[in-house]
């Protein structure tokens, strides 16, 4: 395989953004195991009292991601963040108002390998969040088991990140006086193992528990479609029924996570590697969608909501794709 380097007269602009990227994908794939060497590790040296001392912290703390982190704002407006956001670049497109006196429930479509777009959009403010949404304070849901790790959770927590689990959920989504809105990737870490350029498939047809979580705390329900998200990774090949699919879902049930094989580019050449492509992400919020409050809404209600959900959705991702170099005959697949 010929490997195309990166020329020497790179812009230094260009190579901070590369390098915010990278760090970005070292922390998503590395830095979760990098904490824990190090918390064990620490035990062992005259610095022991540290870990002793943050597990004690972490006891106190343990359910802090469950009632809605601790975000640094500092950290949230780093400017590595911003070179990040114009590496792909990131935009985050507005098409409807958000009441900051309501509390919102925004499903993320499509889940992508790494949730690239996801993360700039709610867990920074490099995309302008706060400035197109006044009043309005994200929070992403990520699985439960990151929260866990050692340093690693708090790391997570400054971003805006919170525990993906009913009782955190609740705790956003019940806060009074409005001005949250609560992400959640409803297609999971599942969806990912189909994410690849030009994909349209979303795993949403079966996935009815944040509408039936929206119907009872009567949250409104916001689509968003983040138009390049599977654009920004190749994957290994992994029909269905295939050996590799079937290796990667027996992981996920042990683990919790999904493992797809993908691969991109390199730091400094373009052939092969885990930094994605620089192609362009554009995050397009659409309307509330009304949602009427029962404590115990029964199966057809929450078929009702999710049916409307699923049009919203289309109707969104058919009104924009032209807009984003999507052709004309691709069309959203829920299964």
């Amino acid at each position: 395989m010929k490997v195309e380097f990166a020329p020497r007269s790179v812009p230094l602009q260009r190579r901070l953004q590369t390098a915010a990227v990278a760090q970005w994908v070292f922390s998503f794939l590395g830095l979760a195991p990098c904490c824990i060497a190090a918390f064990i590790a620490l035990l062992f040296t005259r610095f022991w009292l540290l870990s002793a001392l943050y597990a004690l912290w972490w006891v106190i703390d343990r359910d802090q991601p469950r009632k809605g982190g601790r975000r640094v704002q500092f950290l949230r407006n780093c400017a590595v963040w911003r070179h990040m956001r114009d590496y792909f670049p990131v935009t985050l497109v507005k098409t409807a108002e958000l009441d900051p006196r309501k509390n919102y429930l925004l499903g993320f479509h499509p889940h992508g390998v790494l949730a690239a777009g996801a993360f700039i959009n709610f867990c920074t403010e490099a995309s302008g969040f706060s400035t197109l949404f006044p009043g309005i304070t994200p929070h992403l849901m990520m699985l439960s088991l990151w929260f866990r790790v050692p340093f690693f959770r708090d790391y997570l927590m400054s971003g805006g990140l919170v525990a993906s689990d009913k009782e955190s959920a609740s705790h956003v989504l019940q806060r009074p006086g409005g001005g949250n809105l609560l992400a959640i990737i409803v297609g999971g870490a599942q969806e990912a193992l189909d994410a690849r350029p030009g994909s349209c498939t979303l795993l949403l047809r079966k996935r009815k528990g944040f509408v039936r979580l929206a119907i009872q705390h009567g949250t409104p329900l916001v689509p968003a479609f983040s138009f390049g998200e599977n654009d920004l990774f190749d994957q290994v090949m992994n029909p269905k029924g295939s050996w590799l699919r079937w290796i990667q879902h027996r992981l996920q049930k042990v683990m919790g996570i999904s493992l797809p094989l993908f691969h991109a580019r390199g730091i400094f050449q373009y052939s092969f590697g885990f930094v994605p492509y620089r192609r362009p992400i554009y995050t397009v919020v659409g309307k509330p969608i009304p949602v009427q409050k029962r404590q115990k809404p029964s199966e057809q209600e929450v078929d009702q909501v999710h049916e409307k959900y699923l049009n919203e959705l289309s109707k969104l991702f058919e009104e924009h794709k032209a807009q984003y170099n999507v052709p004309a005959d691709s069309h959203l697949e829920f299964i």
